[in-house]
């Protein structure tokens, strides 16, 4: 049984940082990339960054690039979303998830084989 598990989620006031963590079982992942997406009621689930399984090339994407910084520690089978100067529009459930392509790109909805439930940020303004 494969699961990931989101954790570091919470409420900040803006310009205040967050680190979330999400952490696979049931297999290693050392050899996928992983990355996290977002998601807010009635729009469509939004790609934030992923990170190759090399854990040095990085894809972020421009609404949070120079914020957000995406790591992983394969130690520990676990993905880090670091995030900085939060926005309210930032106010998401984020999620994690793992690609069986081993480089960073650009994902989209359909691209990850495993998901996290997810972990609520909300940042006030």
């Amino acid at each position: 049984q494969v699961q990931l598990v989101e954790s570091g989620g919470g409420s900040v006031q803006a310009g205040g940082s967050l680190r979330l963590s999400c952490t696979g079982s049931g297999r290693s992942f050392r050899l996928d990339a992983m990355g996290w997406f977002r998601q807010v009621p009635g729009k469509e689930r939004e790609f934030v960054a992923s990170i190759a399984r090399d854990g040095r090339s990085t894809y972020v994407e421009d609404s949070v690039k120079g914020r957000f910084t995406i790591s992983r520690d394969d130690a520990k089978n676990t993905v880090y979303l670091q995030m900085n100067n939060l926005k309210s529009e930032d106010t998401a459930v984020y999620y994690c998830a793992t690609d069986r392509n081993p480089s960073a790109w650009r994902w989209t909805p359909g691209t990850p084989e495993y998901w996290g439930q997810g972990t609520q940020v909300t940042v006030s303004s």
